[in-house]
């Protein structure tokens, strides 16, 4: 075949081919597949394909599940007691549980004195795995049987806690506490640098603090404490927290509850009294406490928590959520609460902290409260209202204030706690967690520890970098992986916290 017939007849097989293919392209214009391909190659609408790139599946909130546990699980109910290697009294002792203990049931068995005796596997106190007996009076199927009778009309009914809100998700907080003056001046620049070279991602900053002053103007002390705004830092509050988000800093929102003597010297029948002489009662510091019945301070106080969210904090942490210490409630017979409900401190400050979560829900912040360090330990509510399980079954966050320098000597068997950082906060975090997770709906532990040294203490040690570090290696040995650090002068240990 000559050269110039091979060309023609190439030149056609071409042609047609390109006829064909244009035939198919709109031969089947309801076939989406093929629509896609042919806009594809031949052009398509800028303006759909933005819309397509832009839709996102709607976001919905969340609920924790509660936990749930295993038909044959059993919480020990005993505050001490001995695991056997048989059912008699006087056998082996295997090891020791304390209260709270969760252990599985493998078998149940009477002995002569017809005394009922459980087979279980267990952890016990040391770390140490094991099966053996216990005496059935030590234990029980219902976690509710390890609740105080004192505290058993608290609610303790599961939550709905979120997982997390749209545009506010939830960090593992490594946080500091910034005052009303640091966030103010300079020194505010200082700490995000710091965060910057750091682990430290949250800030912790007083908006309603100890004296009750406010750290912006609200609309809620003009109402309920005037002279709260008159000493407000921060005139530009809209700027600060530009600021703090820029640098990616979780703010948390402090709010002193019933610490107020601003307050009180506006509203002086809201004080607590001492019953013979009508003076206001102070600890201490000389500063006077509010009643936390007082139901107009809780407005206040959750007026104030809602200025706060609309500003842009992502938590509202509620501090001095309690009764003032009156020597372990000797001094209750003496003092005046006002209280007109009849209710116990600890119904009190739940029903304040369920109050605040149900008004704070739709603000879209979490809620986290600050307790004694050592409420964790203590079957009671210590007399400050403060009951573990009440509190932390209504908040996100419950804050146990393991200071060592807060517990009193030979605390945990520790001759002087600030002296012993890690050891203090090891078992302090571990009874912590014992009871936290016995409840169905817990809230997450995040302790405040200590980065500051505390001279009045007899045997003290100076903190710093080392003492630090010894603390958050005793919460991560307890499966805490948040903190907050105090300090009142906002100096901190960097090197404790170095990326």
């Amino acid at each position: 075949m000559k050269p110039k017939n091979v060309l023609a007849i190439l030149t056609i097989i071409l042609s047609l081919s390109l006829i064909f293919t244009g035939c198919s392209v709109g031969a089947n214009p309801s076939d989406p597949s093929k629509g896609q391909a042919s806009g594809q190659q031949q052009g398509s609408d800028p303006n759909a394909e933005e819309a397509a790139e832009s839709e996102k599946p709607a976001f919905v909130e969340q609920i924790i599940p509660e936990v749930t546990f295993p038909e044959n699980t059993l919480f020990i109910t005993g505050r001490k007691i001995n695991v056997r290697e048989d059912i008699v009294k006087g056998a082996k002792v295997l090891g020791n549980l304390s209260k709270g203990s969760q252990v599985t049931l493998l078998e149940e068995k009477t002995d002569e004195q017809e005394e009922t005796w459980y087979k279980v596997s267990y952890m016990d106190d040391a770390g140490k795995e094991g099966i053996g007996w216990i005496s059935a009076q030590n234990a029980s199927k219902n976690w509710m049987d390890l609740i105080d009778e004192k505290f058993k009309d608290l609610d303790y009914t599961p939550q709905e806690k979120v997982v997390e809100y749209e545009n506010n998700p939830r960090v593992k907080v490594r946080g500091v506490y910034v005052t009303i003056w640091s966030a103010s001046n300079a020194r505010i620049d200082s700490l995000i640098e710091m965060a910057k070279k750091t682990d430290i991602n949250t800030f912790v900053i007083d908006v309603k603090e100890d004296k009750g002053y406010m750290l912006f103007p609200t609309k809620a002390a003009e109402k309920y404490s005037p002279e709260a705004n008159k000493h407000a830092t921060v005139k530009d509050i809209e700027a600060l927290m530009k600021k703090l988000k820029d640098n990616n800093i979780y703010t948390i929102a402090r709010i002193v509850s019933f610490k107020d003597p601003l307050y009180t010297a506006h509203n002086p029948d809201k004080a607590i009294i001492y019953k013979d002489t009508g003076k206001p009662f102070t600890n201490s510091d000389g500063l006077v406490w509010a009643s936390p019945h007082d139901r107009n301070l809780w407005e206040y106080n959750i007026e104030v928590a809602k200025e706060a969210a609309e500003v842009g904090f992502n938590e509202i942490q509620f501090d001095y959520v309690r009764f003032p210490a009156s020597d372990g409630g000797k001094l209750d017979k003496r003092l005046d609460y006002r209280n007109t409900t009849g209710e116990s401190k600890a119904a009190t400050i739940q029903n304040y902290l369920k109050y605040a979560k149900e008004q704070l829900g739709p603000k879209k912040v979490y809620i986290s409260a600050d307790v004694y360090g050592l409420v964790g330990s203590v079957e009671d509510d210590m007399s400050l209202g403060q009951y573990w399980e009440a509190v932390s079954n209504i908040v996100d966050y419950i804050c146990p204030m393991m200071y060592p320098s807060h517990y009193a000597n030979n605390t945990y068997g520790i001759p002087v706690p600030d002296a012993n950082p890690y050891g203090t906060v090891y078992n302090s975090a571990k009874d912590s967690v014992r009871r936290n997770k016995n409840m169905p709906t817990p809230a997450i532990i995040r302790p405040w520890i200590q980065d500051f040294t505390a001279p009045w203490v007899k045997g003290y040690i100076k903190y710093g970098d080392q003492q630090v570090i010894d603390q958050i290696k005793a919460l991560q040995e307890n499966g805490v992986d948040e903190f907050l650090l105090w300090n009142p002068n906002n100096k901190y240990s960097e090197g404790a916290v170095t990326n």
